[in-house]
């Protein structure tokens, strides 16, 4: 059994939204174990993937986190975010895409205003296109998935400056 890493992204993001609290595979190749809650330590994860053969338990979130978290103090914050921005999260777990097809502008870009019901991305899930509809007016100010990346559940992809 050989498993890359988009499938192992998508079993957790699968597993975070069961109630699963832990789940072991094991191989000849590899032993992968998943377990909601508790503390990631990077430094142990990083020894045991650097090991070949070696076992690495990562937890998984209970809730998906929906800001990064810096424990290092030389690590800047990230940006403030205004109060009064609204988020588009996405309601599944998929590829994020930003345009209708490879060739074709994205749908909007950073400052365009939209209206009610614009599409403002398209989420691809089980080989399914599914379009994003924006619920309320106003300004994007951010986009913060990259096209063709995979999104969890509730993951914002984007922030919108409402209209008064």
């Amino acid at each position: 059994m050989t498993l890359d890493f988009e499938q192992i992204r998508e079993l957790i993001a699968a597993i975070a939204q069961t109630d699963i609290t832990e789940l072991t595979l094991k191989s000849t190749d590899f032993e992968l174990s998943v377990r909601k809650g508790g503390i990631i330590n990077s430094e142990l994860i990083s020894r045991n993937l650097a090991i070949p053969g070696a076992i690495a338990s990562i937890p998984v979130p209970a809730q998906p986190i929906s800001e990064p978290v810096s424990r290092e103090a030389n690590i800047p914050s990230p940006p403030a975010i205004d109060k009064k921005w609204l988020e588009v999260t996405s309601p599944m777990v998929g590829t994020f895409y930003r345009a209708p097809g490879p060739d074709e502008p994205p749908f909007v870009e950073v400052g365009d205003r939209i209206r009610v019901g614009q599409t403002v991305c398209i989420i691809e899930a089980m080989k399914l296109m599914n379009e994003i509809e924006a619920e309320i007016s106003g300004q994007i100010v951010e986009i913060l998935a990259k096209n063709g990346e995979p999104v969890e559940y509730g993951q914002v992809l984007m922030r919108i400056n409402p209209d008064q």
